[in-house]
């Protein structure tokens, strides 16, 4: 005889945990949101302004990064397997944004 829930694999209750994981993840997501509208938002005055441009080159520059800790920060294989593959998502399209931002700077 087999044990009627044999070989069905039971979600696991990972509710504290994801918590724990998606607290700081979503945290990083929206510092990078932040930086991002920032950048396309506030941009240099006008050709003269050279602190303009280095001002949003430098929040890009942090935009990217936060994207890049989000991203691998998501590539955990615990924390991908607990949140899902569309914690991808926010890093990916902010850090596009980002950086489409920063080589369209002129």
């Amino acid at each position: 005889m087999t044990h009627p829930g044999a070989g069905v694999d039971l979600p696991e209750d990972h509710g504290p945990l994801k918590w724990v994981v998606g607290v700081p993840l979503a945290l990083v997501n929206l510092l990078d949101a932040f930086f991002v509208y920032t950048a396309v938002r506030y941009g240099p005055a006008a050709e003269w302004d050279d602190q303009g441009y280095a001002g949003t080159t430098a929040v890009c520059l942090l935009a990217l990064g936060l994207s890049l800790t989000g991203f691998l920060l998501t590539l955990v294989p615990p924390v991908r397997r607990m949140l899902g593959p569309w914690w991808f998502a926010p890093p990916v399209v902010l850090g596009a944004i980002a950086w489409i931002r920063m080589v369209t700077l002129s």
